[in-house]
């Protein structure tokens, strides 16, 4: 008998059906020659320190660093895992062979070897490797089952991260609580979650010590077109203000015309970190929530496996892409230019050499039905991007027009799409989210050609970082922390990420339990216990996100074959030393706050309570100040700045405390705003 080993029931149930194992009897299917059973997840996890040594239950830094001579594993406590690995046990102890049937991935190939581990069975072991769920897919799969030894790698470097890990989580939790902690304080530091959470906090810090500078900005509006001059900013007034005596009453001459034509490449094919980012931005999903979405559609084999980092196919897709796109009958106005010619086959599409594991992430020939509303958002995004990569290069052409008054340049720029091509899968509101000042159609516009103008100069602040958001977060930890848009670089860069795809959203999450960082609107606030922690943390080692990248490099390199576990695990294991030892001997008087407010995530709007009295309109004197930009929303005051209550329209006002000084009433307030804009008189309110 042939026993396979699936993840979870729903995916055993679909691999029962196709293999015709039809009988369900108590924890598995039976049929044909195979018996189908399933775990839930992990059932078994690396043993707990009290269960090497005794004297390592109690919390105490005596016994820190806690390092077994061996690890080892156990059946994780629960009455329903025992009675599912008992039955798992007794089929795999009677098998002839045994089919790993686990998620196709790092984390799936851990989960199943450990438990085919604890069963003690001795037969042959194969390999399912499957990247969607439909018949077609797991019928091929089967016909090509691999030996489990040509899978060790991937283990070796499962079992690398589980015991890196364990080892600088059980340690340095238990180091810094002890060291730091206050009335029972539980400080959690992980491998990923502390470097994520020092890219919060960085951040944060960056935003409250930034002081914002004034500079000026010269423009003039030409045949209704705004041109701006060519220099920049100028920052001073002085310089700006001669500038606009030089230009105001004097011709405007256009000195230039440039006309490029160009192409643009249609996006890349969807990875799980740019599905999270796209839905952030899109939607305001979560990445934990993306990621259920697309793993529920996976389930439903409407797309394929979404645990991938790549955002490319593999040569072998290309046949199948014609059925797909059939397959696709809700998109058939956009699918069907596409079916009526030879499907383009692109190596910015189709490359071998960027697929390893599973390839990116597209719909299936699986007709999508039944599908909440948030889930066929979700599929509309892949289902978009991938018939998108099958049409034409967007043919656009840009204008450079450049200008001069007197000896001072101007220039503007504008952009014309030609010919849409692959714009013409996306919605109208794509375009609008894509808009800029460049992407506009200009005048015609002649050299030599001259006229009036209306100059003007107007004062503006530069401006703080922005926080992060879950999509510019999941970004960070893709690329330890560097921020950047070209795609190519970000490959490059993808090497020493912090954390695996599977596992970013998860890190996110526990940040948010862990009440070290909460959500206002899209925004990643760090908490006070959250900024006090990384300010704690003396060793880069632990929070460098840069330095956790290459760690995670080497679990790679361990996968790919590269790099040598127990190298890897050795030098963990000489790290935990040496903070160990760093911490013990810290002298420093350390604290952290311990917040009473539970972790919080955005909070919906919650309609106003009835009022048996109608509340009386404040006196003048209690009225805030009107902002002297928007002229519309009122002042109020943040952490480490007066601003604006419509800054979510767009307005950028600011006052920082330290430009102010002490203010103890509104009228303070008032004066000092108008001392700063005297165009605007705030007496009148």
């Amino acid at each position: 008998m042939k026993v396979c080993i699936a993840e979870k029931p729903s995916v055993a149930k679909e691999i029962a059906d196709v293999l015709g194992a039809k009988t369900r009897y108590d924890g598995y299917f039976e049929g044909n020659g195979y018996q189908v059973t399933w775990t839930f997840g992990h059932l078994c996890t690396l043993k707990e320190p009290h269960e090497y040594y005794p004297q390592w239950k109690p919390w105490t830094l005596s016994v820190l660093p806690m390092i077994p001579p061996r690890f080892g594993i156990k059946l994780i406590e629960d009455k329903g895992v025992k009675k599912q690995f008992d039955i798992i046990q007794t089929l795999m102890n009677k098998a002839d062979s045994i089919i790993n049937c686990g998620d196709a991935g790092q984390e799936g190939e851990l989960i199943q070897r450990w438990v085919i581990q604890k069963t003690g069975s001795k037969c042959p072991v194969y390999r399912l490797w499957i990247s969607s769920l439909t018949e077609e897919a797991i019928r091929e799969g089967f016909q090509q089952l691999k030996p489990q030894e040509e899978f060790t790698r991937l283990y070796q470097a499962g079992l690398s991260r589980a015991i890196g890990d364990w080892l600088l989580g059980m340690n340095a939790t238990r180091l810094y609580t002890l060291k730091y902690g206050q009335n029972r304080q539980l400080l959690s530091i992980g491998r990923v979650q502390t470097p994520t959470l020092a890219l919060i906090v960085n951040r944060q810090k960056e935003i409250d010590n930034f002081v914002p500078q004034p500079y000026w900005e010269l423009k003039t509006v030409y045949r209704h077109t705004t041109f701006s001059v060519a220099k920049g900013r100028f920052s001073s007034v002085e310089e700006g203000e001669q500038a606009l005596q030089t230009v105001q009453g004097k011709t405007f001459e256009v000195t230039g015309i440039l006309k490029k034509q160009g192409k643009e490449s249609p996006p890349r094919l969807f990875d799980l970190t740019s599905l999270q980012v796209e839905c952030n931005k899109k939607f305001s999903f979560s990445a934990e929530d993306t990621l259920k979405f697309i793993q529920s559609l996976y389930e439903k084999k409407v797309t394929t496996y979404p645990r991938v980092d790549t955002t490319f196919l593999s040569d072998d897709i290309y046949p199948k892409v014609p059925g797909i796109l059939q397959a696709l009958v809700s998109y058939k106005t956009l699918t069907e230019p596409l079916l009526s010619a030879k499907i383009t086959k692109s190596k910015k599409v189709f490359d071998n050499s960027k697929v390893t594991d599973h390839h990116a992430i597209i719909p299936t020939s699986v007709p999508a039905q039944h599908l909440t509303e948030n889930e066929q958002k979700v599929y509309d995004l892949v289902a978009r991007r991938f018939i998108a990569a099958f049409y034409p290069d967007c043919s656009v052409s840009t204008t450079t027009v450049t200008g001069r008054v007197e000896n001072v340049d101007f220039k503007t720029s504008g952009k014309q799409i030609l010919k849409p091509g692959w714009r013409t899968v996306f919605n109208k509101e794509t375009d609008k989210e894509t808009e800029n000042d460049e992407e506009r159609v200009l005048p015609d516009f002649v050299k030599g050609e001259s006229g009036p103008h209306e100059p003007a100069l107007s004062e503006k602040w530069t401006q703080p970082p922005k926080p992060y958001t879950e999509a510019i977060l999941l970004r960070a930890m893709e690329t330890a922390g560097k921020l950047v848009e070209d795609e190519t670089l970000r490959d490059a860069l993808k090497e020493n990420g912090i954390g695996r795809p599977s596992t970013r959203a998860a890190i996110i999450e526990t940040l948010f339990k862990r009440n070290y960082i909460r959500k206002e609107r899209k925004n990643l606030i760090p908490t006070a216990t959250g900024i006090e922690l990384i300010d704690t943390i003396q060793d880069e080692l632990i929070k460098s996100a840069e330095l956790t990248g290459i760690w995670e490099n080497k679990l790679r390199r361990i996968e790919q074959g590269k790099y040598d576990a127990q190298t890897f695990l050795q030098e963990l294991k000489e790290m935990v030393v040496q903070i160990t030892h760093r911490v013990k001997t810290d002298t420093q008087q350390r604290s952290i706050t311990v917040e009473d407010t539970a972790p919080q995530k955005e909070k919906k709007p919650r309609a106003p309570r009835a009022s048996k009295r109608q509340q009386s309109p404040p006196s003048p004197k209690e009225q805030q100040p009107i902002c002297p930009l928007c002229g519309q929303g009122a002042i109020i005051k943040g952490k480490s700045a007066y601003g604006c209550s419509h800054w979510k329209e767009g307005c950028t006002f600011r006052l920082p405390f330290d430009e102010c000084g002490s203010i103890s009433t509104t009228d303070e307030l008032k004066k000092i705003i108008a001392q700063k804009y005297p165009t605007h008189d705030q007496s009148e309110q």
